[in-house]
């Protein structure tokens, strides 16, 4: 039997209305809360949380360092056009790609996420 169930994931953020509304985008997950540098996406089991930090720093990308701490992989049918569509909505495609079956982008805030091919995931 587990201890506990996870329910949210929360990210500092420069900006949590402008990643809520990023992440609402990419997921099509509702906005339930975005009110005093705090918003909230709720999809079919979990949530994702939003928290403006002043003065933020970005993770990098690449991280030799290991300082990124976590990244999201997401499933996707087409890889070039699903990284397209991110940047559309605000991400950034770095150059460093360290492999052919998934895009690392960048959301807003500069937290790293991959692309992967759904297929993949069986």
């Amino acid at each position: 039997m587990a201890l506990a169930a996870l329910k949210m994931l929360t990210l500092d953020s420069s900006d949590a209305s402008r990643d809520a509304a990023f992440w609402n985008a990419v997921l099509g997950w509702d906005i339930a809360h975005d009110a005093d540098g705090y918003a909230m996406l709720t999809g079919p089991d979990h949530a994702l949380g939003f928290g403006t930090v002043p003065d933020f720093e970005a993770p990098s990308w690449p991280n030799e360092h290991g300082s990124k701490q976590f990244h999201l992989d997401l499933a996707v049918d087409d890889l070039d056009a699903a990284a397209q569509e991110c940047v559309a909505l605000g991400a950034t495609l770095p150059e460093d790609q360290p492999g052919d079956t998934w895009r690392v982008l960048l959301d807003p805030s500069g937290h790293p996420f991959c692309l992967t091919q759904a297929a993949n995931w069986g």
